[in-house]
């Protein structure tokens, strides 16, 4: 070694410094690597990604395999700036070698490869694996060794390295990954995938069209008046009951009625067959749960009794669907039926307006864990019917009852510019 140039011995020292590079940011871009993408790519045939993923497989000897080539070129270099200094300046060099190496390897072969690696794992760690497969072949029994002795030691401290927890992702923790996740995924779909996430906090009330509300036709009425009554009705699947909703037959697919009418084919009796039967589901169903029992009964429309069986409400696979891809609605004043705008800046709000779709449509911070409509929230908060002209405040929004009927809210004014004064006077 004292018969070599020191021109050499500057050179072999600079290589064995990017080695250490090498393996420092090989290091810190292989176990940054976003898995999910890893794994996609590795299935579209990517090269670089399937030697990545099959290194990955075993973690321990890949950690193994680069911690053994880091620590070794890092000891060789210390070895070699102990000859350089001896040689330059004698023994007292040898502490200022030893302190510019370790401020070279800090910043040159820790500090800044992994930071690069940090920001670029994949144009890193898809290359390295093209040199850490065949080297892991080759060094397999020395790493295997070194594992072997080094879980030796975690299991005497009582660590067991087979007993690693499940990979498993809690709802919260898939919401944060998602949350996360940034540019990588669109904001549409983003929301779509927490509105996915947030079905199993919702429950079929939230969504279904109220009784009263529910409109039908009456089998007990003559054939030309169910026959005009269809042929106004806008929708495709149809109730029928005999004398009040209480007494629910089925569902009548429109369509097929009129086709039969078509087909001069059309009578009581062949009204009454295309009849399906109703399909009832439980008050308080969550939408997770409801989405699958839709798809395996095979069943687009629904009625929700309570625990007495009374009708409560209806409610379809489109508004379940809504509550995941958002409004079908393409005109906005359909998404805003029962709200009007004033020109004083107040709204005129239907009393039986969803409060869940007005805070998702009007942006209203309005409590949504207790009553289902705005005139549930005004009654619940006074404890009684209101009167004409009744003022309060609602989660810090002016309320004004403007017209009440059947002992409820008819119509209700909001004025939501005012909110912040009201609920500081407040």
């Amino acid at each position: 070694m004292n018969d070599l140039p020191l021109g050499a011995l500057f050179g072999a020292l600079v290589f064995l410094l990017f080695l250490s590079a090498f393996f420092s940011g090989s290091e810190t871009a292989l176990m940054t690597l976003n898995r999910y993408r890893l794994r996609h790519l590795a299935d579209a045939g990517h090269p670089g990604a399937r030697l990545a993923d099959r290194l990955l497989l075993k973690p321990d000897r890949l950690i193994g395999l680069i911690l053994l080539g880091n620590n070794f070129v890092n000891i060789l270099a210390s070895s070699l700036a102990t000859i350089i200094a001896i040689r330059l300046g004698g023994e007292g060099a040898i502490p200022i070698a030893a302190g510019l190496l370790t401020l070279v390897v800090l910043i040159f072969s820790e500090v800044a490869p992994k930071t690069l690696a940090a920001l670029h794992p994949e144009r890193i760690a898809f290359p390295a694996s093209w040199v850490y497969t065949p080297l892991l072949r080759v060094m397999f029994p020395l790493v295997w060794l070194v594992n072997l002795i080094a879980n030796a030691v975690l299991r005497a401290l009582g660590a067991y390295p087979d007993d690693a927890d499940g990979t498993s992702l809690s709802r919260e923790e898939l919401r944060t990954v998602v949350n996360e996740a940034g540019a990588m995924i669109p904001r549409r779909h983003q929301k779509m995938l927490i509105n996915i996430l947030d079905l199993e906090k919702v429950t079929v009330d939230d969504i279904m069209v109220p009784r009263n509300e529910l409109d039908g036709i009456d089998l007990d009425e003559p054939l030309d008046v169910i026959l005009e009554q269809l042929e106004q009705v806008p929708y495709t699947r149809v109730l029928a009951y005999r004398g009040s909703i209480d007494n629910v037959v089925g569902f009548l697919h429109s369509r097929r009625v009129m086709q039969a009418q078509l087909d001069h084919e059309l009578s009581r009796e062949t009204l009454e067959a295309l009849i399906r039967e109703p399909y009832f589901i439980p008050k308080g169903t969550p939408l997770n749960r409801q989405l699958i029992n839709f798809q395996r009964n095979r069943r687009r429309t629904a009625l929700v009794v309570d625990e007495y069986g009374d009708v409560q409400g209806l409610v379809t696979m489109a508004d379940l669907l809504e509550e995941i891809v958002g409004e079908f609605a393409t005109d906005p004043a359909d998404q805003i039926a029962d709200v009007q705008p004033q020109d004083d800046g107040s709204f005129l709000v239907d009393g039986s307006a969803n409060l869940r779709e007005l805070v998702k449509t009007m942006h209203w911070e309005l409590p949504t864990d207790g009553p289902k409509t705005l005139n549930g929230l005004i009654v619940e908060y006074l404890e009684s019917i209101p009167e004409n002209g009744t003022s309060l405040l609602v989660a810090g929004y002016p309320v004004e009852v403007v017209q009440t009927q059947d002992n409820a809210v008819k119509t209700a004014r909001i004025r939501p510019d005012d909110r912040r004064t009201a609920a500081a006077e407040d």
